[in-house]
């Protein structure tokens, strides 16, 4: 059994205001069919808006926020969950004062692209 702690996953820093610590893959826990990490989005940041192949979940732990699937926009709190349908557009935006902490999963395993484009300032 291989338990890590979240504090020792080190993370990046996303230019639209987020940190992302994926807690599968690269050496830590290693799924075959699925990928997780815990999220912090800043206030007034966000995840950009993106689609990808995965279907998602979004789980809000703390704060609240302004989900957006394909044409439609929800508020989310904690504890609330999203699911996310492949290749449909989404994000969410920290409509609040406060961090907003969320959890992913989404199937199947792979580092999703946006990540990339958001780094080069392609998604904002």
């Amino acid at each position: 059994m291989k338990i890590i702690k979240l504090a020792d996953v080190a993370g990046d820093k996303f230019p639209a205001g987020r940190w992302t610590r994926v807690i599968t893959g690269a050496g830590k826990l290693e799924p075959k069919n699925f990928m997780m990490g815990y999220v912090v989005i800043f206030p007034n940041g966000k995840v950009p808006m993106h689609e990808h192949e995965n279907e998602e979940v979004y789980t809000v732990l703390k704060g609240s926020g302004e989900m957006h699937v394909g044409e439609e926009v929800q508020r989310m709190e904690a504890v609330s969950s999203v699911y996310i349908p492949p290749n449909q557009p989404h994000s969410l935006v920290n409509t609040g004062d406060e961090d907003l902490e969320m959890m992913f999963v989404y199937s199947p395993a792979t580092i999703v692209d946006h990540w990339a484009h958001e780094r080069k300032g392609e998604l904002k």
